[in-house]
């Protein structure tokens, strides 16, 4: 088993609507990214580049916002944008709502942040599709270097249950296996392994969380030695990482 290395890569400017994003990652990465590198992005410098930042100004709650602003001591505005990107709201409580997003995830006011959005009175949101961001990041990569492309990995933090405290995890993923499953092996004493599923692109996202800091503007990590989960292929994504709601037990 190899170790792993992580380093935030410097130099990444604010990125706003339209910025070529894999070329400001790819000059960061220069000259030339090493074969089975892993690269984890923030979500919000992917929905910054795709346009996905709601000006507050221009929401206009209704009344099933409002309602649950009051109850929860929210901006009926900010709890809008939250409704607007869930197909479910599960929970609202304490002052968190608990939705299943468009795109599957169960989490903490549908992924909508306000932090490090930018300026005040902005809401950033999920990019639409995720894993299409992170085939289309890894292909420009690789036009841009001339090389094969590094995995990518699109990153956001999500909460458990069961425990405090929030790590990030992939929400989108292109050449990188997020499953290695040891079902049907055994460990080292021989014995048959039942349930060993290793979520491998969630423990990278949680470690490449670790090498950088909430403040520091440093929304991508390059990640050495994860190369045997590397793969020419884009593979299934960060989809096949999501349970069933008729598997989930605490829902």
């Amino acid at each position: 088993m190899a170790g792993l290395s992580l380093r935030p890569l410097a130099g990444i400017p604010e990125i706003g609507d339209g910025d070529d994003l894999a070329a400001v990652i790819a000059a960061a990465l220069a000259p030339t990214p090493a074969a089975g590198l892993v690269v984890a992005i923030a979500h919000t410098v992917v929905s910054k580049a795709e346009g996905a930042i709601v000006e507050l100004a221009t929401v206009r709650p209704e009344e099933r916002a409002r309602a649950l602003a009051a109850e929860q001591g929210k901006d009926p505005r900010l709890i809008q944008v939250v409704l607007d990107q869930s197909v479910e709201l599960l929970r609202a409580e304490r002052g968190v709502l608990i939705c299943r997003t468009r795109q599957g995830f169960v989490c903490a006011n549908a992924g909508v942040d306000v932090s490090n959005a930018g300026g005040a009175d902005r809401a950033i949101v999920l990019p639409v599709d995720p894993d299409r961001s992170a085939r289309e990041l890894r292909a420009r990569l690789g036009e841009l270097t001339g090389a094969p492309p590094p995995a990518v990995m699109i990153t956001d933090s999500f909460g458990r249950a069961w425990r405090h405290g929030q790590v990030d995890v992939a929400i989108g993923l292109a050449g990188l296996a997020p499953l290695d499953d040891w079902r049907g092996r055994t460990d080292a004493d021989g014995v048959g392994l039942q349930a060993t599923w290793l979520a491998v692109a969630d423990a990278a996202a949680a470690a490449a969380d670790l090498a950088r800091a909430k403040d520091s503007r440093e929304p991508v990590v390059a990640i050495e030695g994860l190369e045997r989960f590397v793969s020419g292929e884009d593979g299934p994504g960060a989809g096949a990482l999501l349970r069933a709601a008729a598997e989930d037990l605490f829902l």
